[in-house]
């Protein structure tokens, strides 16, 4: 009942389908208790820390902020089932009330066979995000690795350097003890102030390395915040690139040919072509673009067979055209190129509805025998519908006439009675009950059947 009534919920409207879709709940990690010692760090564990941690920290911390944002995105569509079915998609439940129960049974059957499909997709991608964390973490390694190799290099020269030094302050160092054996002890004095240069070279030494690697963690710590400047930039460019491209996005015409002169535009799957001349090109316009162009004229060609052509698309090609006409000189329209997008726009939104009205009358002549439909023929712009149902003892033939605002007005049509009580007063009940729209022609259809063609008991 709250689904007839518009009342239900996208979450109940699933249970109602047997669609069951669990949402997991994020799992948090805690550090173990062994992290939380202050001990003093070793030098073992600071080479750790630089080398081996927190590159990998760094790391871990974009994918988590990746999936922060990618959890927080989904948040919406999670909250979504708290929402009206009406509002979130009024032609699905506009669709889905006029459907039988065993209708609905085979439509949560399918969802049930995507929701399988998009799990197995949804480990899939979780674990080849996996396997981009793991290449990123292993390439991280051998850099740090490669790092760690360079500067093992450059202590072991440092320490070869020192050794000598050290050598050569032991040969002076045992020449003078053995003047002093000798009894020349002046040179004592010399000695002990040798061995305090030794000490002092030691210590310089150590307070090189040290000045070093001090420089070498600024270096580093530098080119990290470098790049993560440049990844937040090049992020920003990418989101920006992907607004503008949804902007633009038109899907019901291309382009095959721009060129100083003219413009050449396709529609319906290349069998309506648009052909946009234009005017002399103005000073400084490079590339032609111009919006204060002048359009010389614009001409529509139908490109399609209708030798070979099924009926229905000759139907969709006729109701195009209809509109084409009915609106007149369209060089007066669209008098320079800051009119054309208006133009392609307006053009796109009626083949895109008369589309879908041939994929309508293609679905009834295939399968017409689910409603009792014998036959679906076409003429002009008519479509005649012929019924004939053994258990409701009627046969009739409905007259739709079409036009190019299909769906958005009521369909005049004609009855004729062959066998039966089934009149133009009974179809105009039916038809009265059925709201315009998407799939209008395919729920009159089935309203017919349901109302007129069942059994009597």
């Amino acid at each position: 009942q709250k689904f007839q009534n518009g009342v239900i919920t996208v979450g109940e409207f699933f249970t109602l389908l047997q669609v069951h879709v669990p949402i997991q709940k994020p799992r948090r990690s805690h550090l173990p208790a062994s992290c939380a010692a202050s001990a003093p760090p070793t030098p073992e564990d600071l080479i750790y820390s630089q080398y081996v941690y927190r590159p990998k920290l760094r790391i871990y911390e974009e994918d988590c902020q990746a999936l922060s944002q990618m959890i927080d995105e989904l948040k919406l569509y999670a909250n979504v089932q708290d929402q009206l079915l009406v509002n979130v998609n009024k032609s699905l439940w506009e669709v889905m009330r006029t459907c039988s129960d065993e209708e609905l049974k085979s439509f949560g059957a399918e969802l049930n066979k995507m929701k399988s499909y998009f799990t197995k997709e949804s480990k899939i991608l979780a674990h080849n995000e996996k396997v981009t964390l793991y290449s990123k973490l292993l390439q991280s390694a051998q850099e740090q690795h490669g790092k760690l190799q360079s500067r093992i290099e450059k202590v072991d020269e440092l320490l070869k350097e020192a050794e000598s030094c050290l050598v050569a302050l032991e040969a002076v160092r045992a020449f003078f003890a053995a003047l002093f054996s000798h009894c020349f002890f002046p040179f004592l004095l010399e000695l002990e102030s040798l061995r305090a240069q030794e000490e002092e070279l030691q210590s310089v030494l150590h307070l090189m390395w040290l000045v070093y690697l001090c420089r070498e963690l600024s270096d580093l710590e530098t080119e990290n915040e470098q790049m993560l400047a440049q990844m937040n930039q090049l992020k920003e460019n990418e989101k920006s690139c992907q607004e503008l491209l949804e902007r633009y996005d038109f899907t019901e015409w291309e382009i095959t040919e721009w060129s100083e002169q003219r413009a050449v535009f396709n529609f319906l799957y290349d069998s309506i072509e648009l052909t946009v001349v234009f005017g002399p090109p103005i000073d400084g316009d490079v590339f032609g673009e111009d919006p204060s162009r002048k359009i010389v004229s614009l001409n529509f060609e139908s490109l399609l067979d209708e030798e070979k052509a099924p009926p229905s698309s000759c139907l969709v090609q006729r109701l195009i055209f209809q509109f084409i006409e009915s609106q007149g000189c369209w060089q007066e329209k669209c008098p320079t190129l800051y009119y054309l997008p208006q133009v392609l726009h307006d053009i796109s939104l009626v083949v895109s509805r008369c589309k879908i009205l041939g994929e309508e009358i293609e679905f009834l002549e295939r399968w017409g025998g689910k409603f009792n439909l014998l036959k679906t023929d076409i003429n002009d712009t008519k479509v005649k519908l012929l019924f004939s149902a053994s258990t409701a003892f009627a046969k009739f033939e409905l007259t739709l006439s079409l036009s190019a605002n299909y769906p958005s007005a009521s369909l005049p049509f004609t009855v004729q009675n062959q066998i039966g009580n089934i009149g133009e007063e009974e179809i105009s009940a039916v038809l009265s009950n059925v709201p315009i729209g998407y799939h209008y022609l395919r729920r009159i259809v089935s309203l017919i059947h349901q109302n007129l063609l069942q059994d009597p008991r």
